[in-house]
């Protein structure tokens, strides 16, 4: 590949480490590059590029990525894979996603395409995750009959690394890394309205996507009129998806719900106040 000297010495040595790393992926069948449409996965791109090998770019469609996301991995050459249900059947049928119910992850982002798979995970980018990734390389099971071998080429890079990087290579990244034309490496782009995210994030998304917020609902409001759930525990809970929404967006546990909800003056009206609070009304739910 072609050398820039512009590169400072220590991310030019991440970069050749990156490349012999994908250079000894064994080509005895199809590789696949997890193409994501962030940052990290626009380098792992070029990188495999660079590296001349041959990959599949594979975009696996969440259905609630943020705008934009689809028409980027499709300039950048990758292929688009629905998901067999879409994110919000998957709600209809086992409610919201949690912190500690991720069935949404497995169902639309983490499952097998090919034997061998390129990721953009970096240690960096929190505590678990290094925790977690050791090795550049790494068996990941995702059933007894499902094991994949991934290969992690900018595990160590960090934030200054993967801008330089962009910025030498002349990376043209999804357009909302763009603030006033400059690059914010420091964005990070993922499902809106994911649980992981802290909850003042959570607020945010959906204040700037409030169709989205209503989306949520609805297809929880479908998980609640099923039978499965009025047949089961939760129902002592929560009379609704408005009281779920509340309860995930402003709550800091169960005790602090019930407090909010059932006050002195009456029970709260999580319905009004989240259709006052985003903006969006919501009465055909």
């Amino acid at each position: 590949y072609h050398r820039r000297k512009k590169m400072r010495p220590e991310l030019e040595k991440k970069v050749e480490r990156a490349i012999r790393l994908l250079q000894s992926i064994p080509q005895d069948g199809d590789i696949e590059l997890s193409y994501s449409g962030g940052k990290d996965s626009d380098v792992i791109l070029e990188l495999a590029k660079m590296a001349g090998i041959p990959y599949r770019a594979i975009y696996k469609n969440t259905t609630i990525d943020p705008k934009g996301t689809i028409a980027h991995a499709k300039e950048m050459g990758a292929e688009v894979i629905r998901p067999k249900e879409t994110f919000f059947q998957l709600v209809s049928k086992k409610g919201f996603p949690s912190r500690f119910a991720r069935f949404c992850c497995s169902a639309l982002k983490e499952y097998k395409i090919c034997d061998r798979a390129i990721q953009g995970i970096r240690r960096s980018e929190s505590r678990k995750r290094a925790e977690n990734y050791k090795e550049p390389e790494m068996c990941r099971v995702y059933s007894a009959k499902e094991k994949v071998k991934v290969y992690l080429p900018i595990l160590e890079w960090t934030d200054e690394d993967v801008a330089e990087f962009i910025k030498e290579r002349n990376i043209k990244c999804h357009p909302l890394y763009y603030r006033g034309g400059q690059f914010d490496v420091t964005k990070r782009l993922g499902c809106i309205g994911c649980p992981l995210q802290s909850r003042k994030k959570r607020i945010q998304e959906f204040m700037e996507n409030p169709k989205l917020l209503k989306a949520w609902i609805r297809a929880g409001q479908k998980r609640f009129k099923s039978e499965a759930y009025q047949n089961g525990d939760s129902k002592y809970h929560f009379k609704d998806a408005f009281e779920v929404m509340g309860y995930q967006l402003y709550c800091e546990n169960m005790d602090d719900f019930k407090e909010k909800t059932y006050t002195l003056f009456g029970e709260f009206d999580w319905k009004e106040f989240l259709q006052n609070e985003f903006k969006i009304d919501m009465s055909d739910i």
